[in-house]
C-alpha cells in the first residue's frame, strides 16, 4: 500500500511518498532525494503489484536491468516508447504512478489505483482510497476520491507549482479484445469457430498458459483442484525443487475441508488446513469491510474467509504469490442463479 502527494507552493515543487508498505512496491522518496535508476535520472515512479512478462519483454528488447525488480521494465519502456508503449506492453496486475520531470508529465495507470484533484489542482494518488480520505491540503477542506478505471491511463502536465491539469484520458483496453502484450507469449494456437470442442481445447490452452505466466516467484501457495494439479505438472517440467503448499479453509467436518485433503494427499502438496467458526468471522467482518472498502453484500460475505486464510498464510508461511479459483464461478456462470437468466447482456454485465 502507497500513498503518494504532489503538492507544491509557487516556486517549488513537491513530491512526497507519505507511505509505502509491501514487498512489491517499488518508490521515490522525493524529488531532490534519490532514484532507484541512475541511467533514467529524470523518471520518479511509484509503483506496486506484479509485472508477469517483464523477463520476456527484457529479453525482447535487450533491456539491460540494474536491479531485479519486476517494475524496473517501466523505466526501460517509457524511456523507448512513451505512454503507450510502455502500459500495452505489461501484463499483470499493477498500479503505476510515473513522473518524468523532464517533460513536466505525470503518468497513471492500471488499478487499484485512486486518485483525487483538489479544485486549485494539487493531485494525490494512492493504491487504496482509504490513504486519502484524511489527507489534508492547506486549500482543500477534504479530498473527493475516486477509483481510477481499469483499462486505462491518463496523462497530466505539471506546472513548476506543482499543480497538474488532465491531458488525456485513453482506454487501451477492453476485455473483449485481445491485450498488446500477447504478441509476446509463444501461446498455442487457437482455432476460431464455437464447436464444443473447439471451445474446450481453446479453454484448456488459456487456462495452461494463464497459470504458467504466473510462475515469476520461488514461493508459491495456491488453493484450487484444477489449478493444483496444472500447477504441480508445470513445476515438475520447470524442475523446480521446492514443496508446492496448498491451503483450504472452512468450518469444522466441512465438505470443503475433506475434498481439498483429498486433494493434496494425491498430488503430494504441503497441505494447510485452516478452521474457524461462526464468531470469528463475525469478529472479522469490520476488518474485511475496512479492507475491501465496500459494503457490498455479497463480496464481504465471500471475502471473510479469504481475509482470515490471507492473515494465516501471511502469519505461517513465506508464501508470496497464492493462486487461486476466484471468479471462476462467474465467468463461466456456474452458479444456479445464473441458470435462470435469460438476457445475455445482464449476464455480461454481472460477470
Amino acid at each position: 500500500v502507497w500513498h503518494l502527494a504532489l503538492f507544491g507552493s509557487d516556486d517549488c515543487l513537491s513530491v512526497q511518498c507519505l507511505n509505502a508498505m509491501g514487498p512489491d512496491a517499488f518508490c521515490f522518496e522525493n524529488v531532490s532525494g534519490y532514484t532507484n535508476m541512475k541511467k533514467y535520472p529524470y523518471l520518479w515512479l511509484c509503483y506496486s503489484g506484479e509485472i508477469y512478462n517483464h523477463k520476456k519483454i527484457q529479453q525482447h528488447f535487450e533491456f539491460e536491468y540494474q536491479t531485479k525488480m519486476d517494475g524496473e521494465l517501466i523505466f526501460h519502456l517509457y524511456d523507448k516508447g512513451g505512454n503507450e508503449q510502455t502500459i500495452c506492453v505489461l501484463d499483470g496486475v499493477f498500479a503505476i504512478f510515473l513522473l518524468d520531470t523532464a517533460n513536466k508529465k505525470v503518468f497513471l495507470g492500471f488499478r487499484p489505483l485512486f486518485k483525487a484533484m483538489t479544485e486549485d489542482r494539487f493531485l494525490a494518488v494512492c493504491s487504496e482510497a482509504k490513504g486519502l480520505v484524511t489527507l489534508k491540503h492547506f486549500k482543500a477542506p477534504f479530498l473527493k476520491v475516486e477509483p481510477f478505471l481499469p483499462g486505462h491511463y491518463e496523462v497530466f502536465d505539471l506546472k513548476p507549482n506543482g499543480q497538474v491539469a488532465s491531458v488525456v484520458m485513453v482506454k487501451y483496453h477492453h476485455c473483449r479484445d485481445e491485450p498488446p502484450h500477447a504478441l509476446y507469449y509463444n501461446v498455442e494456437k487457437l482455432f476460431p469457430g464455437f464447436e464444443t470442442e473447439t471451445v474446450k481445447n481453446k479453454l484448456w490452452i488459456l487456462f495452461n498458459d494463464a497459470i504458467k505466466r504466473r510462475l515469476m516467484t520461488d514461493r508459491l501457495g495456491l488453493g484450487l483442484q484444477l489449478v493444483a494439479a496444472t500447477l504441480l505438472k508445470q513445476l515438475k517440467e520447470a524442475q523446480v525443487q521446492y514443496p508446492l503448499q496448498t491451503f483450504v479453509i472452512g468450518m469444522e467436518d466441512s465438505p470443503d475441508l475433506l475434498a481439498a485433503r483429498k486433494v493434496g494427499n494425491h498430488i503430494g502438496s504441503e497441505h494447510h488446513e485452516v478452521l474457524f467458526n461462526s464468531e470469528e468471522g463475525i469478529q472479522a467482518l469490520d476488518e474485511v469491510i475496512f479492507s475491501l472498502e465496500t459494503y457490498n453484500i455479497t463480496t464481504a460475505h465471500a471475502s471473510v474467509s479469504m481475509y482470515l486464510i490471507s492473515k494465516y498464510i501471511q502469519k505461517n508461511t513465506d508464501s508470496v504469490v497464492i493462486f487461486s479459483g476466484e471468479g471462476s464461478e462467474e465467468l463461466i456462470q456456474g452458479y444456479i442463479y445464473f441458470h435462470n437468466w435469460r438476457d445475455i447482456r445482464a449476464i455480461l454485465r454481472k460477470v
